[in-house]
């Protein structure tokens, strides 16, 4: 049996994270008062009250990624927030009353973001979000920081972890952890190699992405809908982007994509970061020690990998 974070276990890494935000914000010179947990799950939010400040602590890791592994991914997410700011894309930048560049505390790795009022009124709206996306893709194609190949896919992580599950049949299905080998023996080299993915999909450009699902992570600010959580940008297909949506936000991509003379979704490609995307879910489960409600969580999501027929 697999031994689970108890709530009072995760209580106390959320203190912990607010507890080196305020620490790290007041050494940084803000005038904080109190952090104010405003989200917790994979990261905490912590507002550093008063000041218009925000820290994002990730908390919820996988066993391969380090702080310095961390420290890159967040300086990578900091560049290109401010690099589409700058451009006039509606995104949340980073802060400008501190230095562009993650901080360390006390285990943890941070970065700083402006305090933004959120429009709590309306719900989300994933059909036009899905079609906002292609105003995204657009902009980043002519972003030039150095990304690597479909680094969100993290597929040493998605090996190891496949592995480590099989010692963890009160979690994941052995029938389904065994497909989800198989299925990744297929899959990895593709993600893995840049010029395997190009050779199965001569047709496909690559450009700079998200990397982790841009309709939803639209914040709906009091401004307007706002670009956020660059954690995962990465380079590869636009297709990674909608990767799970289905028809209907599929569709409403290719409408913005039209609207902004990109190419259309390409159905092999979506088919392949599907598959992808199934296999990495499987893969978080080696997590749910830290976070026992993703089990729960992700239960549809791999129902919905069930109905399909494997990548092969």
């Amino acid at each position: 049996m697999t031994a689970f974070a108890t709530p009072e276990d995760i209580a106390h890494r959320t203190d912990a994270a607010k507890e080196a935000a305020v620490a790290a914000g007041r050494e940084l010179g803000l005038e904080i008062t109190e952090g104010k947990v405003l989200y917790e799950l994979f990261s905490v939010v912590v507002h550093l009250a008063p000041s218009p400040v925000v820290a994002r602590i990730p908390t919820v890791l996988p066993h391969t990624t380090t702080l310095a592994d961390l420290a890159k991914r967040q300086q990578q997410e900091l560049d290109v927030a401010q690099w589409l700011h700058d451009q006039g894309t509606p995104v949340i930048p980073p802060s400008p009353l501190l230095e562009r560049k993650p901080v360390q505390k006390n285990g943890f790795s941070m970065t700083f973001w402006p305090f933004t009022d959120e429009d709590k009124t309306k719900e989300p709206d994933y059909v036009k979000n899905s079609e906002l996306t292609a105003d995204l893709h657009k902009a980043l194609k002519n972003y030039l920081g150095e990304l690597d190949f479909l680094s969100s896919a993290e597929p040493r992580f998605v090996t190891e972890a496949l592995d480590r599950l099989d010692n963890s049949p009160d979690i994941v299905d052995p029938q389904d952890l065994a497909r989800a080998k198989q299925e990744w023996q297929v899959l990895e080299p593709l993600v893995s190699d840049e010029n395997a993915f190009r050779k199965a999909f001569p047709n496909v450009d690559l450009q700079p992405i998200h990397g982790d699902s841009p309709p939803a992570n639209i914040f709906a600010s009091t401004n307007g809908p706002l670009f956020s959580d660059f954690e995962l940008i990465t380079r590869g297909p636009v297709e990674w982007d909608l990767g799970g949506l289905g028809l209907e936000l599929e569709a409403a991509y290719d409408r913005g994509a039209a609207r902004n003379d990109l190419r259309p979704l390409d159905k092999d490609v979506l088919r392949f970061v599907n598959s992808v995307g199934a296999i990495r879910v499987i893969a978080y489960l080696s997590c749910a020690d830290q976070l026992p409600a993703m089990v729960e969580f992700m239960k549809p999501f791999i129902n919905q990998w069930r109905d399909t027929d494997p990548y092969a």
